[in-house]
């Protein structure tokens, strides 16, 4: 079993995909999402977005 360190201090979202951490980029500034696209049970790719007032 693989086992990976994150810090609990720091706000974010990891993707694990077969055994592989990635931390998903974070919005630019302003208003932001992230969307996560999955396909037989396993999370594919990422979009992030976000909006400047």
């Amino acid at each position: 079993m693989n086992k990976a360190e994150i810090s609990l201090e720091e706000d974010a979202v990891y993707k694990v995909t077969d055994g592989q951490i990635e931390k998903v980029d974070t919005p630019g500034e302003g208003y932001g999402k992230q969307i996560i696209t999955w396909q037989n049970g396993k999370p594919t790719h990422y979009e992030v977005s976000y909006t400047k007032k």
